[in-house]
């Protein structure tokens, strides 16, 4: 079976007027959370999950879904700086393709060069500690991510 993606103007034409949806930042050592309100406007951290293997990483994915009622997901895709697929893409698509069997949630993805780069940025022009900030990145990439996919839901037209 392919990869089946929902691109977000479909999100957009399909989604009830209120329903909140999940920013997955995907790394390989964690996985960042980010949920926004239900009118989707404000992105929010909420956590970043400590990857172990696949069906433990999906079991803590369902719980926070159904815990926030969440209706769709968006992953941020880790394009290259030139736009082009790499391995990190390969592995993202791999972990939604799986993860699309199990959960039956609409799957967005959004472009996310330099989500990780600008939230470490601003951390550290807070003075953020390096050990905070190691706390803090995942899930503020995850909120970074899911901001920009909600601005662009926000231009488009709603259902």
């Amino acid at each position: 079976m392919a990869l089946q993606l929902t691109s977000l103007e479909t999100l957009a034409a399909t989604l009830p007027a209120k329903a909140r949806l999940m920013g997955l930042d995907l790394g390989t050592k964690t996985i960042g959370l980010a949920i926004s309100d239900v009118e989707r406007r404000i992105a929010s951290p909420l956590l970043t999950v400590q990857r172990r293997k696949f069906t433990l990483d999906v079991e803590e994915l369902k719980a926070q879904i159904s815990r926030h009622e969440i209706k769709a997901l968006v992953f941020g895709m880790p394009l290259n700086m030139d736009g082009s697929s790499g391995p990190r893409v390969q592995a993202t698509k791999g972990f939604i393709h799986n993860l699309n069997q199990i959960i039956d949630l609409p799957i967005a993805t959004w472009d996310e060069r330099l989500s990780t780069a600008a939230v470490t940025r601003e951390l550290i022009e807070q003075d953020v500690s390096r050990a905070r900030r190691a706390q803090l990145v995942d899930k503020l990439a995850a909120a970074y991510i899911l901001q920009g996919a909600l601005d662009r839901l926000a231009r488009l037209p709603q259902n």
